[in-house]
């Protein structure tokens, strides 16, 4: 059923563009974006023989490190359900009425610590089940991993993990917008799988899964990357931004996240030299497989579990000259031993964990952290409290248990689409008759999303950590806001248009994928009962009384009649576009979407 009483006005265009993601001082604020690459711009693929992805075993999860001893302060403090909402909506997809009930009583790092025990659910294993029901010879494509990610982030038990890997693919990108990447999904599933691997184990393991990872080699194009030979150099794509975007950034960074300087001016991390010196290391790395000849290093011989094992090193291949980066210098040893050296270094830089932490903090919490909220993860990225450096579950429980993250008094971050759509589906316990969460691409921003999972346009992700909207009270005030990066009165037409098609007629390939209903239905009749309840899934329990009444005035005028004996389907269609136009609203309003 059409919501056909509902109108979109431009001056709801207007309130959220100029919704406002309050919160401390930017401080340190690096932007991807903002230096132009001495080495000349980014390549997202190299043309090379691929193969198609075959079926093998999946690689063995990292054993979990020692809990960390807890933060102390708001996490200590019984949640109310408002609290466990706001609470969920950082740390899940979206809260549900069942997880708010659950942890009302508990405490955030209790439920903290019985997600870090759930088993990792494998989105390569969930291709290969598919491979089953396929027709006879119809290939895996990225439809299939996108099915996965949306049934795990709507359904699945392992919410932090899951969460946090999204987190993650947004600062170690790689996409399916390269030409090559669409033929290896499972090879990209099991990306996504070694990010949420790592999400709760070490950042110098994480480093090391990322540079190994043969889909990533392809992506900024190390892979089979060969050692100077006279005019030839060796390709500097990724050595530029595991620097750049994935470990220390473009300025040295005080703990808390502000730039140092010198001379009023920010000083750079590294220079052109770092960027070729470090390139020597990523030479003679290709796909894995039983030999090290050279069909196999250029991809003619393939290896049936080659996209989804560790890249190899050919000493035919690796730079053995002098390595000079960050400074560090190598020289006269094994690939294996180069890599050592340079992802030690980077691991060891005192800028990674103020730039990690502060973008996992706008990742899951809110876009402008204040300098000592960055300081506090970033001391648990050091010390996670038994003298381990690089520890997730320590910088996870900071980021979330921080006393700014339970602040819930202002808008923090602007929700991003693939965020809200999740979070409808979450909210309204959405089940796919079919069992298959079929949504495939949503890229379009006038008939969908303008935002799908592992469509980044470029290495810098769908918005850069320090956009800052121009011309608006947040620039002026020095703020950013990443996703506004990707909002614009297109983008915010088609959102409003998809969100009000697929609330009452369902998402998916086939519509099959439908909100439950039935709780809010009960509560048509009650306007102000049913806005409670939608306040706290979607709102987390922060809606204004001014939003609330307009929302339930707007109810009230759908006509709700007695019933009689004859008008039975006239009663069941005004309680549903009640419940329909309360969601909407809701959904719509710049309260929701700018995220508390």
């Amino acid at each position: 059923m059409k919501l056909t009483s509902l109108k979109l006005t431009f001056g709801l265009v207007l309130a959220l563009g100029t919704a406002a993601c309050g919160g401390g001082g930017g401080g340190g604020s690096i932007d991807a974006g903002e230096r132009t690459s001495s080495s000349g711009p980014i390549s997202n693929g190299v043309k090379s023989g691929v193969g198609r992805p075959g079926n093998g075993p999946s690689a063995p999860l990292t054993p979990a490190m020692p809990d960390a001893p807890e933060p102390s302060g708001p996490a200590a403090a019984p949640l109310t359900p408002a609290a466990a909402s706001h609470f969920l909506a950082q740390a899940t997809f979206g809260p549900t009425a069942a997880e708010i009930a659950s942890l009302v009583g508990s405490t955030r790092a209790n439920w903290i610590n019985s997600q870090l025990t759930k088993p990792q659910t494998l989105h390569r294993n969930y291709l290969q089940s598919l491979t089953s029901v396929l027709p006879a010879g119809a290939p895996l494509t990225q439809n299939h991993l996108l099915e996965s990610f949306w049934k795990q982030a709507v359904i699945g038990d392992d919410q932090l993990r899951q969460r946090v890997t999204f987190a993650l693919s947004q600062i170690f990108v790689i996409s399916y917008a390269d030409e090559i990447l669409p033929s290896h999904p499972a090879g990209v599933a099991s990306y996504y799988d070694m990010l949420g691997q790592h999400a709760f184990g070490n950042f110098r393991d994480l480093l090391q899964g990322v540079a190994l990872h043969p889909m990533m080699g392809i992506y900024l194009s190390h892979l089979h990357n060969q050692k100077e030979d006279g005019a030839r150099v060796p390709d500097e794509n990724f050595a530029r931004e595991i620097m750049q975007l994935m470990s220390i950034g473009l300025y040295q960074l005080n703990p808390d996240g502000s730039q140092k300087l010198q001379n009023g001016k920010p000083v750079e991390t590294y220079t052109h030299d770092d960027v070729a010196g470090l390139a020597k290391v990523f030479t003679g790395w290709s796909w894995a497989g039983p030999d090290q000849s050279r069909n196999r290093f250029f991809g003619a011989v393939a290896d049936p579990a080659r996209d989804w094992t560790p890249m190899q090193n050919y000493p035919t291949y690796h730079s053995t000259s002098t390595k000079s980066f960050l400074g560090t210098q190598v020289s006269g040893g094994s690939g294996a031993t180069d890599l050592k050296a340079a992802l030690d270094t980077l691991f060891q830089h005192p800028n990674v964990g103020p730039f990690i932490g502060r973008q996992l903090i706008q990742r899951l919490v809110s876009s402008n952290p204040s300098p000592a909220y960055i300081g506090r993860v970033a001391a648990a990225f050091a010390n996670n409290g038994n003298g381990v450096r690089g520890d997730m579950r320590a910088v996870v429980r900071a980021v979330l248990l921080d006393p700014e993250a339970a602040d819930n008094g202002s808008a923090k971050k602007l929700r991003e689409p693939v965020l809200r759509l999740a979070n409808w589906m979450r909210a309204f316990n959405a089940k796919a008759a079919s069992g298959r969460f079929q949504l495939p691409n949503l890229d379009d921003p006038l008939n969908g999303l303008g935002q799908t999972p592992l469509r980044s346009p470029s290495v810098f992700n769908f918005f850069r950590p320090s956009y800052s909207p121009p011309n608006t009270t947040l620039s002026a005030r020095g703020l950013v806001a990443p996703e506004m990066q990707i909002t614009a009165e297109p983008s915010v037409t088609g959102y409003l248009n998809y969100m009000q098609s697929i609330i009452p007629r369902g998402a998916g390939m086939a519509r099959d994928i439908m909100g439950d209903y039935r709780t809010e239905l009960a509560l048509a009749a009650q306007p102000a009962q049913l806005m409670d309840r939608i306040n706290l899934l979607l709102t987390n329990g922060a809606m204004s009384s001014t939003l609330r009444n307009q929302i339930i005035s707007a109810l009230n005028s759908i006509g709700l009649p007695a019933a009689t004996a004859g008008n039975a389907a006239t009663v069941d269609a005004a309680r549903k576009n009640r419940v329909y136009m309360a969601i909407y609203l809701t959904m719509a309003s710049p309260e929701y979407l700018a995220q508390h």
